[in-house]
């Protein structure tokens, strides 16, 4: 059995003390009979890159679709810029919150460049009709994600990691401020993997908007984020900055994973190298 989960204190990069647009107050979650999370307290700094790490079923995706209104908690609520997420109107969270699912699935016959405008719908209405403004982020939003040569092929033609970029390239063209991220480098090779997280990177150092991704791959978590939540059983572990949070002794606690943790040549932020079979054996 794990030792029981501590977190950090809170700091100014800490949610507790920053506050944050969008938060978790005491939220139960759960599948049917099966709670995932109980009474959990999140909140995502604002301009930030937020990451969440955990083992499997630990609840990161569960809490990501909390946050995009996907699943209702049990007991809790969440908040968006003060707002009881439920009770905002459709169009208007989708100008505020945007989301790259897990799993995505595209309409029978839909081409590219028809399902990245799709991202442009929420700000439609009966007085504003599509315009050049709408072409020109729609047009950014490919070129941004490398699918720009695409856009007269079929979404169901194309690989996963193809499709996984169209995907992004949608979220991207919605422009909202808050962007949630479930695994966005599902499906891809590691050369794609760092494409699209240096463009979220981009997204967030360059048009100043906060992401919130859940990823496997700590050490790209490590490198990414600006802040860090760390999550086993559906309780936080620990969450700051990951110069400050990422220790050998957080990763055993978290992923019951031996391993020294050394800093990445190239970026400075903690790079995680999980020890040999024999020493992992003796250091349990």
């Amino acid at each position: 059995m794990p030792p029981a989960p501590t977190t950090t204190a809170p700091t100014a990069d800490t949610p507790s003390a920053a506050g944050g647009r969008l938060r978790a107050e005491k939220v139960t979650l759960r599948y049917g009979e099966r709670a995932i999370a109980t009474e959990l307290s999140v909140a995502v700094p604002d301009d930030s890159f937020t990451v969440v790490v955990g083992p499997n079923a630990c609840g990161k995706s569960t809490l990501l679709r909390a946050f995009a209104r996907l699943l209702k908690p049990a007991a809790g609520r969440i908040l968006l810029d003060g707002e009881q997420i439920r009770s905002l109107p459709a169009r208007q969270l989708a100008r505020r919150l945007g989301l790259l699912p897990q799993s995505s699935t595209a309409p029978d016959g839909i081409t590219v460049g028809d399902l990245v405008a799709r991202g442009r719908h929420p700000h439609q209405g009966l007085f504003r009709q599509w315009s050049a403004e709408d072409d020109r982020v729609v047009a950014e939003a490919m070129a941004a994600t490398d699918v720009g040569a695409l856009a007269g092929r079929y979404v169901d033609e194309l690989s996963g990691g193809q499709r996984q970029r169209v995907w992004l390239a949608m979220a991207i063209a919605q422009q909202t401020p808050l962007l949630l991220l479930d695994e966005p480098t599902t499906y891809l090779d590691i050369a794609h993997q760092v494409e699209v997280l240096d463009l979220c990177a981009r997204l967030h150092g360059e048009q100043g908007r906060t992401l919130v991704a859940v990823l496997h791959d700590l050490n790209q978590a490590a490198r990414y984020a600006t802040h860090l939540i760390a999550l086993r059983d559906g309780v936080v572990v620990a969450e700051g900055a990951p110069r400050e949070i990422v220790t050998a002794d957080l990763v055993e606690r978290v992923f019951d994973l031996p391993c020294q943790v050394i800093e990445d040549p190239q970026t400075g932020t903690p790079l995680v190298v999980p020890l040999a079979p024999a020493r992992r054996a003796t250091a349990r």
